[in-house]
């Protein structure tokens, strides 16, 4: 399984600002510190805004912020509400193409049964899991 980077960036937006919390960040800000693309990370803050994951603020004193606390911020649903399709092989609906072995082959089975476990350990996970080592990301995170 393999996330997009879209769904990467949502992390790590979340994460940003589960370091600070209360704290109000800009989109500037958060592309600073990761060194990553500005205008993609909006695309990323305006789908966790319209998912409920933030609340954004726009204009002079602006920016964006987490909408609820980290430990009701489930790493599953950020998953499924930033990843367009789970079609991890042309098999699957949505996938590529229609593999013309699909009636006798077993691999989409066994594929979606992975797809699960990988959706189920995400579920077993908050944000604020992640924030054991709070002061280390800060500082890793300065900018």
């Amino acid at each position: 399984m393999h996330l997009t980077r879209h769904t990467d960036y949502a992390y790590r937006v979340l994460i940003y600002l589960a370091i600070r919390p209360g704290e109000q960040a800009t989109i500037n800000e958060i592309a600073e510190a990761y060194g990553i693309s500005r205008n993609h990370l909006m695309k990323v803050v305006q789908g966790l805004a319209r998912a409920g994951f933030l609340l954004s603020r726009r204009g002079k004193g602006g920016g964006i912020r987490l909408a609820r606390p980290t430990a009701e911020i489930n790493l599953g649903a950020v998953a499924r509400e930033m990843e367009e399709d789970f079609a991890i092989a042309e098999c699957f609906p949505g996938g590529a193409g229609q593999c013309n072995i699909v009636p006798a082959c077993r691999l989409m089975h066994v594929l979606d049964e992975a797809l699960r476990e990988f959706m189920r350990v995400l579920d077993g996970y908050t944000l604020d899991d992640l924030m054991g080592q709070r002061e280390a990301l800060a500082g890793l995170l300065q900018s």
